[in-house]
């Protein structure tokens, strides 16, 4: 099978195969790989340096004769004493051979058609305004163009003279060998110098007019196959193993053959690529597009009119959507996507927030009778000295009201009916490997557990299970504790009602999911994104009658069952849709 009918029998394949790298956040390119065209990527530079992505030609140069000539090349260049004389490397093994490779081609060590050169290790006092660019591990991107920011230079006259061997020119590849970006390559163009290379880098010498492109997916891989890449700091390639490893040569016509055909697929995954991403942002518009007709909806009424359009099968309603084939409903149509099912996640939460999701029952006591009791209670547990008496808020204005509020709804800060309780400041030295175990904000999204030692606290420095608690710096959120007892860090609040059960938490809990990102972007702080106990007590919240209350998080349990399963469906879907690609991709190569 052509590489071309590969890509054009599973295009379908290609690019709908999505892998998420974050469930966090809504829909972007930052937050979803393309893993089909990633794989169809690799595929192609596999493909290339196993001799089966262009035909070969019989009139061509065999690769042996082309080594014999590199041989030769050295052998002139360490008389003329310009390189060093290398100790022999061994001849590749039968057994050593990554795989079989045409007739015309040959395996060689990488350091028979090549030699390596270390950077400098450039000082900053060395360093100038102006003058040769110093090229740095920093100005590689993962894509091999060099990149000019946080520029460094040193005077031209000592780049010509002192630090003259380690000039770059074009078409120079280069490897990182050191750190945690190893075995990135970089390629130099014209427009990167004049330059001279920094440390941490080879700098590769490639004999007998071997092509830069085709020894980049050479060292690709070398890189894939051969070594081990390491993410860690210490990571560190030696030179002599490095130059040890397998490379498949083909003749040098091929090479420009099996370049230009490279570059020509590799245009066309650009362009699939681009229209993928098109596709799926134009999807995420439609889903948010759609959902705002259910958010927008007046009552609990208009809405379940607009969610019965929403699930129409017989083609009556389309919206935006287009045309719906067939038995499929524009539900059917958009919610194909994690992006998707997590903004349906936020819907619900809206409707449930705004007295959407549920209809009002006029026999329900109103919210505001609820609130009176909650006042009573506040202010008997102040005469008891249980609380502190609090400077009185403000009333909350037209302009502040999140939205019209249905029949017997009630609006409230949040301190009127919780209690936001600071955790404690403790130091790192305070805490120990056992003890009391003490929950931090960075507890709540991994599992790293730090402990403190058994003290005696009052009881709201303690959380429990069952206690509604809200992280409110760098990482944002609610949850409903079920840990067990713990004490807690200061950049989480217990919310505690005044008395129990004044309002069912789950309620609050969906509103404050509901709000979380808003909550956030008022925060203080850039790089540490905060929020102030004052105004958090001061949030609007719409307080819906207590009997409403149950109903609406019986209905928001109930939906989020139905969005958990449908996700986990989709992501099954997708786990077989990457188990496809590679398939492929293996039966292409085999």
């Amino acid at each position: 099978m052509s590489a071309e009918k590969l890509i054009t029998d599973h295009i379908d394949l290609w690019t709908s195969t999505v892998k998420a790298k974050s469930t966090q956040g809504r829909g972007s390119s930052k937050k979803r790989e393309l893993y089909g065209i990633t794989k169809l990527r690799e595929l192609i530079l596999e493909l290339a340096v196993r001799g089966k992505l262009v035909p070969q030609d019989p009139n061509d140069e065999p690769a042996s004769v082309l080594l014999e000539r590199i041989a030769a090349e050295k052998s002139q260049l360490i008389k003329d004493k310009t390189i060093k004389k290398q100790k022999p490397l061994p001849p590749i093994s039968e057994e050593e051979n990554l795989f079989e490779i045409p007739e015309r081609w040959a395996w060689a060590r990488l350091g028979e058609i090549c030699d390596t050169r270390t950077g400098y290790a450039f000082k900053s006092g060395q360093y100038t305004d102006d003058g040769t660019f110093v090229l740095r591990v920093t100005n590689i991107e993962a894509s091999g163009k060099i990149v000019k920011a946080d520029n460094k230079f040193i005077d031209p006259v000592s780049a010509n003279t002192t630090f003259s061997k380690f000039l770059l020119e074009e078409d120079d590849i280069l490897l990182v060998m050191v750190g945690g970006s190893l075995g990135k390559i970089g390629a130099v163009s014209n427009e990167d110098l004049p330059a001279v290379l920094n440390q941490n880098m080879w700098k590769f010498i490639r004999y007998g007019g071997v092509l830069r492109d085709y020894f980049i997916y050479g060292l690709k891989l070398i890189n894939t196959s051969q070594i081990t890449i390491t993410k860690s700091t210490h990571g560190h390639l030696s030179q002599g193993e490095y130059l040890s490893k397998n490379f498949p040569l083909p003749p040098l016509n091929e090479q420009h053959r099996i370049v230009a055909k490279v570059d020509e697929l590799m245009t066309l995954c650009d362009q699939l690529e681009q229209q993928t991403e098109t596709s799926l942002d134009a999807h995420n518009l439609l889903v948010d597009t759609l959902l705002a007709t259910l958010t927008d909806a007046q009552d609990a009424a208009e809405l379940s009119d607009n969610w019965a359009r929403f699930m129409a099968t017989d083609g009556r309603y389309a919206g935006n959507a287009g045309a719906i084939s067939g038995s499929q409903s524009v539900f059917d149509t958009l919610i194909t996507t994690d992006y998707a099912v997590e903004q349906l996640k936020q819907t619900i939460l809206q409707l449930a927030v705004q007295g959407k999701l549920v209809p009002q029952d006029p026999k329900d006591e109103p919210a505001s009778e609820l609130l009176k009791r909650i006042a009573a209670e506040k202010e008997q547990l102040i005469k008891d000295k249980k609380i502190k008496k609090q400077k009185p808020l403000r009333e909350i204005s037209e302009e502040e009201k999140p939205f019209e509020l249905p029949a017997g709804w009630a609006l409230c800060h949040l301190r009127d009916i919780m209690n936001v309780l600071n955790g404690r400041a403790y130091k790192k030295h305070e805490m120990l490997e056992s003890g009391t175990p003490l929950l931090r904000v960075g507890n709540l999204f991994t599992s790293k557990q730090w402990f403190y030692s058994d003290i005696e606290l009052e009881p709201e420095k303690y959380i429990d299970n069952g206690d509604l608690i809200y992280a409110w710096s760098a990482s944002f959120g609610p949850f409903v504790w079920d840990g067990g007892k713990v004490i807690y860090h200061y950049h989480i609040w217990k919310l505690d009602q005044y008395h129990e059960p004044s309002v069912n938490k789950f309620y609050l809990f969906n509103y404050l999911q509901a709000i979380t990102a808003s909550i956030k972007a008022s925060g203080n702080g850039i790089a540490m994104v905060h929020m102030t106990k004052e105004r958090m007590e001061k949030i609007a919240l719409p307080i819906a009658p207590l009997a409403e209350q149950h109903r609406i998080v019986a209905k928001v349990d109930e939906l989020m069952a139905h969005c958990d399963q449908l996700k986990a469906n989709l992501q099954q879907a997708q786990t077989t849709q990457l188990h496809i690609a590679d398939a492929i991709t293996e039966q292409a190569l085999a």
